[in-house]
C-alpha cells in the first residue's frame, strides 16, 4: 500500500478528510486543526530535511579533512593510502546527498505543499459555509473569500518553510556545533553563544513583524472587499453614474493598504540590516579563534579550514533563515487575521441529537413566534399560522411588515426569540438544517443565479433529478423556450450555456423563471414564494 502511495503524490493527503471538531481560536491549536490527517507525510518531510542538514554540514567539513590528508600524504601514494576516505566522500557526494535531497524535495514540493493547501482550503471553506446567513450578510463576500484563501496559503507556506528552512537550519547548527566542538570545545562554545544571540534577535524582531503583517493583511482584505463589492454591483454603479465615488473608495482603501505596507517595510529593512551585521560575526569569530589556536599548535590547518567552511555556511545560511523566519511570522500574522474573521462561534448549529426531517404530508404550524433584529427593531410578535397539507396561503403586508422574516424563520435562517415552528409535528430546531431546507422549495424576491450552465442552475436543489424531470419543471415555469435559445460567449447552447455572473445574460423576468423552475424541480411538499412573480414578464391582452 505504501509503495503504491509513493508513486502518487496526490494520494498521501486526503484533502476531503473532515476535521474531528471545530477550529480553535488560538494560533498553534488552529494550525494543528488545519493539518490534522497529514501527519505521516509531514513527519517524513521533517526527517528528510533534518537528515539533509546533517549531510550538507558534513560535506562542508570534508574540505578541511581533505586538506590534512593532502598535507601528510605523498602525491604518488595519495590515492592508495586514502582510498577508503575517498570512497566514503564520493559516496556522500554522489549517493547519500542526492537521495536525501530528492526525498526531501519530493515530500515538500509534491506531497506536503499541494496536498496541505487543498486540505486546509476545503476544511476551512466547509467550516465557513456552516455559518449563519447573518454572518455573510454582515461582511464583504470578497473579504470572506480573501480570508479563506489567505489562511490556506499561509498555513501551507508556514509549515513548508518550517520544514524546509527552520528544521534544516537547526540540524545544520547542531551538526556544526558537534564538528567544531570536536576540533576545539572553545570554538564550539562560540557557535553555541552565537546561536543563542540569534535566537534573542529573532525573538525581538519577529513578533513585531507578525503584528505589522496582520495589520497589512487586514488592509489587503478590505481593499479586495471594496473592489469585489464595486464589481459585483457594477450595474448600479453605471446606472447612477457613480464611477468617481467608487474610484475614491478604491483610492482610500489602497491608500490605507499602502500605509500599512510602508510601516511593515520599515520594520523589515531594520530587521534585515541587523541580520546582515550579526551573521558576519560567526565567520569572523570562528575563523579568528581557529587561527589563534593554530598559531599555538592546538589545531591543524585542515581543522582551521573545516571550521571556517562550516562557519561560512552558517553565515550564508543566516540571511536565508532570517528571511524565511520573517515570512513564517508574516504567515502566522495572516493566519491570526483570518482566525479573527472566520473562526467565530456559529450563531446556529444542529443540536447533537438532530435527525433528518421526515416530511410526509407537509403540514406547517407556526406557534406564537416572536423575533427582533435588535433591541429597538421588532420584526414579528406572537405570530401563529396553521397551514394544512395541499393548502395554499397568501400573506399580505406592507414593506417591512415581517413577511420575509417569517420565511427565513421557517427555513431556520434564524431562530425565533419565542415560540416554535413545526413541520408534520417535528420542531425544526430538532432536525438538521440541511434536511429541512432540502424539503422546502423557496423562490425569493432576490433571485440567485450561478455563473454555471443553465442545467446546473435548474437542478441545483436536486442534483440527482432525472433530466426529463428538470426539463418538465422548466417548461412548467415557462422557461424552456428562452433557455433553448441561449448561446454563451464560448458557443455553448441551450441547457449547456452558462448564464454569466449572477445571471447577467438573462432579464429579470427570465432569472425569476429560472428560480421558479429550480423550486419546481425539487418537487417538495412545501413551496414558499416570497414575491416570486414580482419580476415576471407577463403578457396582458385587452
Amino acid at each position: 500500500m505504501l509503495a503504491n502511495i509513493s508513486l502518487h503524490p496526490n494520494k498521501w493527503i486526503n484533502t476531503e478528510r473532515k476535521a474531528t471538531n471545530h477550529p480553535p481560536r488560538r494560533l498553534i491549536p488552529f494550525i494543528r486543526w488545519c493539518v490534522e490527517g497529514a501527519g505521516l507525510p509531514i513527519s517524513i518531510a521533517i526527517a528528510a530535511s533534518i537528515t539533509l542538514g546533517f549531510v550538507e554540514t558534513f560535506i562542508a567539513a570534508m574540505i578541511g579533512y581533505l586538506l590534512d590528508l593532502v598535507l601528510v600524504s605523498s602525491p604518488k601514494e595519495f590515492v592508495s593510502e586514502n582510498w577508503a576516505a575517498i570512497l566514503v566522500g564520493t559516496s556522500f557526494l554522489f549517493l547519500v546527498r542526492p537521495v536525501v535531497f530528492h526525498l526531501s524535495s519530493y515530500f515538500q514540493n509534491l506531497v506536503v505543499g499541494p496536498g496541505l493547501k487543498g486540505l486546509v482550503a476545503v476544511r476551512l471553506h466547509r467550516w465557513t459555509l456552516g455559518h449563519s446567513k447573518n454572518f455573510f450578510d454582515s461582511d464583504y463576500a470578497g473579504r470572506i473569500a480573501q480570508k479563506e484563501i489567505q489562511a490556506a496559503d499561509s498555513v501551507t507556506d508556514a509549515v513548508v518553510e518550517i520544514i524546509h528552512t527552520v528544521l534544516f537550519a537547526m540540524a545544520t547548527v547542531l551538526a556544526s556545533f558537534w564538528i567544531i566542538s570536536m576540533i576545539d570545545w572553545r570554538v564550539g562554545l562560540i557557535v553555541a553563544l552565537w546561536a543563542l544571540g540569534f535566537f534573542f534577535l529573532m525573538r525581538f524582531f519577529l513578533p513585531r513583524l507578525k503584528r505589522c503583517s496582520a495589520s497589512r493583511a487586514d488592509a489587503q482584505a478590505r481593499a479586495t472587499g471594496q473592489i469585489v463589492d464595486t464589481i459585483s454591483n457594477i450595474s448600479l454603479v453605471k446606472l447612477f453614474a457613480n464611477s468617481r465615488r467608487e474610484d475614491r473608495a478604491a483610492i482610500d482603501a489602497f491608500a490605507n493598504l499602502r500605509t500599512k505596507m510602508v510601516f511593515y517595510g520599515k520594520e523589515l529593512i531594520t530587521f534585515r540590516t541587523c541580520m546582515v551585521l550579526y551573521s558576519g560575526t560567526i565567520f569572523f569569530a570562528v575563523s579568528a579563534a581557529c587561527v589563534f589556536l593554530w598559531a599555538r599548535g592546538h589545531v591543524t590547518p585542515g581543522e582551521v579550514v573545516a571550521a571556517g567552511s562550516v562557519a561560512m555556511r552558517i553565515m550564508m545560511m543566516a540571511g536565508w533563515v532570517s528571511f524565511s523566519l520573517m515570512m513564517i511570522y508574516t504567515n502566522l500574522g495572516n493566519i491570526e487575521d483570518s482566525i479573527a474573521t472566520l473562526v467565530v462561534p456559529r450563531s446556529m448549529e444542529d443540536s447533537a441529537t438532530a435527525k433528518p426531517i421526515n416530511v410526509r404530508l407537509g403540514r406547517l404550524n407556526v406557534e406564537n413566534i416572536s423575533f427582533q433584529y435588535s433591541e429597538h427593531k421588532q420584526a414579528l410578535t406572537a405570530v401563529s399560522i396553521d397551514i394544512k397539507p395541499k393548502e395554499k396561503l397568501g400573506l399580505v403586508g406592507s414593506s417591512g411588515a415581517g413577511k420575509s422574516t417569517l420565511v427565513s424563520g421557517i427555513l431556520r435562517l434564524h431562530d425565533p426569540d419565542e415560540g416554535r415552528i413545526l413541520i408534520d409535528g417535528q420542531d425544526i430546531t430538532e432536525v438538521t438544517q440541511d434536511s429541512l431546507r432540502q424539503n422546502i422549495s423557496v423562490v425569493t424576491q432576490e433571485t440567485s443565479v450561478f455563473n454555471r450552465s443553465a442545467y446546473e442552475n435548474l437542478a441545483y436543489g436536486r442534483p440527482g433529478a432525472l433530466y426529463d424531470e428538470v426539463i418538465d419543471a422548466t417548461k412548467k415555469a415557462g422557461a424552456h423556450e428562452f433557455v433553448m435559445d441561449l448561446i454563451d460567449d464560448h458557443g455553448r447552447r441551450g441547457y449547456e450555456a452558462h448564464l454569466g455572473e449572477r445571471g447577467v445574460k438573462l432579464s429579470g423576468g427570465q432569472r425569476q423563471r429560472i428560480a421558479i423552475a429550480r423550486a419546481l424541480a425539487l418537487n417538495p411538499e412545501i413551496i414558499i414564494c416570497d414575491e416570486a412573480v414580482s419580476a415576471l414578464d407577463v403578457s396582458i391582452q385587452a
